[in-house]
């Protein structure tokens, strides 16, 4: 099985222009992404897909490999989607350009269900929730699934609502488990063909309403297998992020 992970980067992010360029221990942030996407066991080929010549030149710059797509894409799918386009691969595997500490074991635990079920066209991860903070944040993406593991719903919202346990909204609740609720990490892993109709598909309702593209794929009938994850990892949308994942990665092994 084939198998590409592709990571968009773009220069022009609105709330941390530069990021993917950000030092972290001696080296950009997109440099950790790719180097810790390649130690994947389940990985075969990993690019940088960019529409800017300084990410362009700091990739070609440790050796990796990148691809240059058009400007204007509204979304890093659209941009994984071109890429995809070119490539002859069974499955396509986004990772996030401003998750410098992912752990590779994260990828291949996205991988893995679809190379266990063939019927399965997109996968991602969900890591329990711990502190209430992240419960009720609207930049946290929360996630609910099936027995099988399949996603039900996304959303910035509080979910699932706990209509008879609001007395136990508390840190230790979420720590100790009392209140089972997860985060969703947006990592995905696609079917190549699949990712290319789900490019082309019209943005749904409540995929505009939450602004997730996932729910475009919810919508349209499409299953989502959703592995629980023990890892984290820190996205970095802010130099406060970016701050945080020096200080983190200070006391990496």
């Amino acid at each position: 099985m084939n198998i590409t992970a592709v990571i968009p980067a773009r220069y022009a992010s609105m709330r941390f222009p530069g990021k993917a360029l950000a030092e972290i221990g001696g080296k950009p942030m997109i440099q950790h992404v790719y180097e810790r996407t390649a130690c994947a066991s389940l990985v075969s080929t990993v690019i940088v897909a960019t529409d800017d010549e300084r990410i362009q030149h700091a990739v070609k710059a440790f050796g990796g490999k990148c691809c240059m797509t058009r400007v204007g894409h509204e979304t890093g799918t659209d941009r994984l989607a071109e890429v995809a386009a070119g490539l002859d691969t069974d499955i396509i595997v986004n990772v996030q350009g401003d998750e410098p500490l992912i752990v590779p074991a994260m990828v291949d635990q996205a991988i893995r269900p679809l190379l266990d079920d063939s019927t399965l066209r997109m996968g991602t991860l969900k890591t329990r929730i711990k502190c209430l903070h992240d419960f009720l944040s609207p930049n946290v993406v929360k996630v609910v699934t099936d027995r099988d593991s399949n996603a039900l719903y996304f959303s910035r919202s509080p979910l699932p609502f706990f209509r008879d346990k609001w007395q136990d909204l508390k840190d230790e609740s979420f720590a100790s488990g009392k209140l089972l609720c997860y985060k969703h990490v947006g990592l995905y892993v696609y079917r190549r063909d699949f990712l290319i109709e789900f490019a082309a598909m019209a943005p749904t309702f409540l995929e505009t309403s939450e602004k997730l593209e996932q729910l475009r794929a919810v919508e349209n009938g499409v299953r989502i297998r959703v592995v629980e994850t023990e890892f984290e990892s820190i996205g970095v949308d802010t130099p406060d992020d970016l701050a945080k994942a020096r200080e983190r990665f200070k006391h990496l092994p």
